[in-house]
């Protein structure tokens, strides 16, 4: 299976970082969760919140897997 480019924007003004698998923006991320949840949408099974922020394949931007806004209400 080939490894596809994964983009996890900055967080945007509603609280969420916008996540692109292979060019194409497929959801909001409010955590690590959403970003492993989102891939495994786009094809990429088997990663968890752990993989997902330890993982050498995804491009952060505007702050590491570390950084989150707290959830819109």
């Amino acid at each position: 299976m080939p490894v596809l480019p994964v983009v996890v924007y900055p967080t945007s003004p509603t609280g969420g970082r916008r996540v692109r698998v292979d060019g194409e923006i497929v959801g909001l991320a409010y955590s690590l969760a959403d970003v492993a949840e989102l891939l495994r949408r786009a094809g990429l099974e088997g990663m968890d919140a752990d993989d997902v922020a330890r993982s050498e394949l995804i491009e952060w931007r505007g702050g590491g897997p570390q950084v989150w806004a707290e959830s819109p209400p």
